[in-house]
């Protein structure tokens, strides 16, 4: 009986072994303002990206691969929950409190949504963040922790007020040490670097690099070539500890390249990081080719790398350039490939692809959204919605007064509009956009304010204040704006103002965009009280 007993938990404890060892373990590597041109797999003139470009040579490279907003948060709320940001109202970065409900915007990411390291968690799965967050902001109070949306660990910068911050370059260090603590058991990661995104601030060795260069590429080359070592070290550990062959290990970007900026009369101080950094003159990110930059629906807002690797099942050096794969899909392409069953309640607006990371040329079923509430000037900045059903792709202002149809196969860059020869097309997906703008909330959810700002704004009298006029917003304008570039930085902002208080924060609630910049537009534009 002893015996029986014995071999009967000896197959069990086997059993067990067995499929933690069939379940993959899963990094996410998600960069920040990373160009899909800006690796040297995908033909950059003097960019190197070598462990980028061996994770390419080793797996798949997905070329039609789609982020589902322009901007930061609210396309890393489509990772973590399959869902489009604008369902949960999300249409912009998050920003301090006051803006935030300015823009009709929660506080933070509501942890109730489901989320793929939830998921991941209650299947067995050990699972971590490192990196980046932007979930919430750094100036609300608070705000969800990462252990709320299903992390076992997390260190983190751009989190919430008050939260514990790693450095910039601490990231792939903690993933290594996760790794290695964790090499016994189905491990998720969400590693979520800084690079590209301004502040830049490159290592001394990378800069030393490229000193060959001017200093406006040697900067922006040493801060691809510190992202591309943080890969660099993630794939080393896997292979040191023994699991690199059982990890399913992913490389993206939040969105397309960050515009470039004039030369700034003074660097860029990042309060949350406690570093002083280069400005966006250095960001010069590339496309590959494809129309718009970050904050535009074109491919260039939100086409981005996509390269798998995953041995055993990714075809080495495959470029998949047919599969039209977007952030949404990972939850259930993920869960999938872990073995994991969706609740059944669970409604995402994604699709399981995973037989695309088996090599397969997937023709995805549903349509793919897009909504933008930030910038909206020209050329590439005007689209409010997309839609993209098989291969044609439509921009269009709210209420389709304005569209442009692209075919996207034959046309990337989107450089021909072509929606006065298709007018029945673009009837069809004009309703399609229309009919799921419909759906979308009016409004946030109230459980994902911040109560402190609820409770200030009800409760606390506020001083009448003189309204600026247009005009006398216009005269400012002319004076403040030094070089006639007809834009604001902010520092000829706090210039015009010396001496006055709050001027970084009443800057920020005029730059509507983020972009460290005021145009006419945005200046003059809005009273201020």
């Amino acid at each position: 009986m002893k015996s029986a007993l014995c071999l009967l938990l000896l197959c069990s404890a086997f059993a067990t072994n067995l499929f933690a060892a069939a379940r993959p373990n899963i990094v996410f590597i998600f960069a920040d303002d990373w160009g899909w041109g800006d690796l040297s797999c995908h033909g950059h003139p003097w960019l190197q990206t070598p462990n980028l470009d061996r994770l390419a040579s080793e797996g798949i490279d997905f070329q039609q691969f789609n982020v589902l907003n322009p901007v930061c948060s609210p396309s890393r709320a489509a990772v973590m929950t399959g869902h489009y940001p604008a369902r949960y109202s999300i249409h912009q970065h998050f920003a301090a409190p006051a803006q935030n409900h300015e823009r009709g915007m929660p506080d933070w990411l509501d942890p109730k949504a489901p989320t793929l390291p939830r998921f991941l968690k209650q299947s067995g799965y050990r699972t971590a963040h490192f990196g980046k967050w932007h979930l919430t902001n750094r100036d609300t109070q608070g705000a969800p922790t990462p252990d709320a949306y299903g992390y076992d660990e997390a260190i983190v910068f751009n989190g919430g007020a008050g939260w514990v911050s790693e450095g910039l370059h601490d990231t792939a260090k903690d993933t290594v040490a996760f790794i290695k603590a964790n090499r016994e058991k189905p491990f998720f990661i969400n590693v979520w670097l800084h690079e590209s995104h301004t502040p830049h601030v490159p290592t001394p060795e990378s800069m030393a690099k490229w000193k060959h260069l001017e200093e406006q590429k040697q900067v922006y080359s040493a801060v691809i070539t510190d992202g591309d070592n943080a890969v660099g070290a993630i794939l080393d550990a896997l292979k040191e500890t023994g699991v690199a062959d059982n990890t399913l290990v992913m490389f993206s970007s939040d969105n397309g390249p960050e515009s470039t900026g004039k030369k700034p009369s003074a660097s860029k101080y990042d309060k949350d990081a406690q570093v002083t950094g280069y400005d966006t003159y250095y960001s010069i990110g590339d496309t590959g080719g494809l129309r718009g930059r970050k904050r535009s629906l074109f491919e260039g807002g939100v086409r981005v790398p996509f390269i798998v690797r995953w041995p055993g099942h990714t075809p080495a050096g495959m470029k998949n350039t047919t599969t039209a794969f977007t952030a949404v899909d990972l939850l259930p392409t993920l869960c999938a490939a872990a073995g994991v069953k969706l609740p059944a309640d669970y409604q995402g607006d994604g699709e399981n692809l995973l037989e695309a990371f088996n090599g397969k040329s997937i023709k995805r079923t549903r349509p793919i959204h897009w909504a933008w509430q930030g910038n909206k000037t020209e050329p590439d900045w005007w689209p409010r919605l997309a839609v993209r059903e098989g291969d044609w792709k439509l921009v269009m202002t709210d209420d389709a007064k304005r569209v442009e149809l692209h075919r996207l196969n034959a046309d990337r860059a989107e450089a021909a509009d072509v929606a006065k020869d298709h007018p029945d097309i673009v009837a069809r997906l004009s309703k399609l956009a229309l009919e799921w703008k419909a759906t979308l909330p009016e409004k946030p959810n109230p459980e994902c304010l911040t109560k402190q700002v609820i409770a200030e704004k009800t409760n606390t009298p506020k001083p009448a204040a003189k309204t600026v006029t247009p005009e006398v917003r216009a005269k400012a304008f002319a004076r403040w704006d030094v070089n006639k570039d007809n834009l604001l930085t902010l520092e000829e902002y706090k210039a015009g103002l010396k001496g006055q208080d709050n001027l970084e924060k009443r800057f920020a609630n005029f730059d509507k965009n983020g972009d460290g910049q005021l145009t006419r537009e945005e200046f003059i534009g809005t009273s201020e009280k």
